[in-house]
């Protein structure tokens, strides 16, 4: 038996009956604008102290600044860097998972096999930083939101030649056995 050719940019699919290997398609966060104001504040901050150190009115110190400087800075810059950074969208072979959270990590799969709508909005902001947010909906479980994924159309198009691929190998893998060709 022959490899399967692919057409038309499609992906290679296995060999009939031969098991699929679950492989990466892509890993991604949201996109990265959600902390500019965090990156203003950290520069905001930074001034503020530079500027008031040492320059403080009678019955400041020093240590309250820099103790103030970090309370802010941990609230408002830190924070929400480690839950953006904790937000996580993986594409596979085989689903789509998304997990976040810091402390307690929170995960939600939805599999390629039982196919799903994909709805795509796009706002004014998010069309000129070329993101977008997608809603994954198989009609069964609660909606997939990713938010603001970068490079949107890119990642569209992933997820419809995922599903695509997986529905046409669940079909053939459903379809019972040919009988062997006779012998001349």
């Amino acid at each position: 038996m022959t490899q399967p050719t692919s057409y038309g940019g499609r992906p290679v699919l296995p060999a009939p009956g031969a098991p699929t290997q679950e492989l990466r398609v892509a890993r991604f966060r949201g996109h990265a604008r959600r902390l500019t104001w965090c990156a203003l504040v950290l520069i905001a901050v930074a001034g503020a102290v530079g500027f008031f150190y040492g320059n403080l009115p009678s019955g400041f110190e020093n240590w309250m600044l820099v103790a103030a400087a970090s309370v802010i800075v941990l609230l408002l810059v830190l924070i929400p860097f480690l839950v953006w950074w904790t937000h996580v969208y993986t594409i596979t072979t085989r689903r789509v998972i998304e997990r976040s959270g810091i402390f307690a990590t929170h995960r939600r799969e939805l599999g390629h096999v039982r196919g799903y709508t994909i709805e795509l909005r796009r706002g004014i902001l998010q069309r000129m930083w070329g993101t977008g947010t997608l809603v994954l909906s198989n009609g069964v479980d609660a909606p997939l939101r990713l938010a603001n994924v970068p490079s949107v159309a890119l990642v569209h198009e992933a997820l419809i030649d995922q599903v695509e691929v997986n529905q046409i190998l669940a079909h053939r893998d459903a379809q019972p056995p040919l009988p062997p060709l006779p012998t001349s």
